[in-house]
Parts: structure tokens; sequence; C-alpha cells
């Protein structure tokens, strides 16, 4: 039973056989030539989770000074939209992000995400399961869709 549940457990080369390690990445980002830690390497989950949802809340706040003494409703949103999708366009962070540290680099090498990138990243992100799905690199669908890669500051 053990072999059975290991195969499945351990991946898709363990299926077939393959326990060699020289071939397995050793750590995130590494297929994409990142380094282990520091700046340059892969975000940690973590961190990306944390600078969301400060994202959010600075969406659901500046939502709230437009709309008060009202609530924000679907106003929020859009201000979560705008929060994203500029600044990411832009200058490869949201304002969340920059608090976690953490930034959106694009792999072809270019200097800018852009905007037509930020709003692909922004409305899959809104689907939600391309932005929770991740590859051993730690890249995301939204992700791996735009050419991106989030790294540590």
């Amino acid at each position: 039973m053990g072999r059975v549940t290991g195969s499945w457990l351990s991946g898709p080369r363990a299926a077939y056989g393959h326990q060699d390690d020289t071939d397995r990445q050793r750590w995130r980002g590494e297929r994409l030539g990142l380094p282990e830690s520091g700046s340059g390497a892969a975000a940690p989950t973590g961190r990306r989770a944390l600078g969301f949802f400060i994202d959010l809340g600075l969406a659901a706040l500046v939502a709230g000074l437009f709309t008060a003494p009202e609530l924000p409703g679907n106003w929020s949103l859009l201000a979560w939209i705008l929060i994203t999708i500029v600044p990411v366009g832009f200058f490869g962070f949201t304002p969340g992000m920059a608090v976690t540290g953490i930034w959106v680099s694009r792999l072809d090498g270019a200097m800018v995400v852009g905007v037509p990138r930020a709003l692909l990243r922004c409305l899959l992100t809104l689907l939600l399961v391309p932005a929770v799905l991740w590859n051993l690199d730690g890249r995301s669908w939204h992700d791996r869709l735009t050419g991106t890669v989030v790294l540590r500051r």
C-alpha cells in the first residue's frame, strides 16, 4: 500500500520509478535562474497573501472615504482594481507588496510590467482560482499566463 500511496503523494516522477535527486528542483525559482534566497528570489506565499490582504484593506478604506457614512459596497472592488493595475503596471508593485517587500517582474527582462499585463493579472486574480494554483517555482496561473514572477526585494 505504501508504494501506491507514495507514488501519487511523491509526485509524477516517483510513479514511474524516478528517484534520482540530481534532476530535482532544490528551491522555488531554480528552473527560472532565481537565487535560493535574498533579493531576487521567488516571493514566499505568506508575503504574497499578506500583501494581497493589505491591498484589500486599503481599497476598502479608500472607497469608504468617498462613500461615508454608507458602506462602500462594490466601490471597494473598483478601488482594489485601480490599486492593483496602476502601480503594478508602472512600478511593479502594489502598496501591499511594497509593505511586504515583494514586487512583480517580467520574465523576458523588460523593465516595466505594463498596464495590459497588470490588467490581465488583476482580472485573473478576481477569478481567484488562477491566483491560488501554484507550480514548483512559486508561480500561480496568473503569473504564468502573463509571463511574470513575484520576487523578493
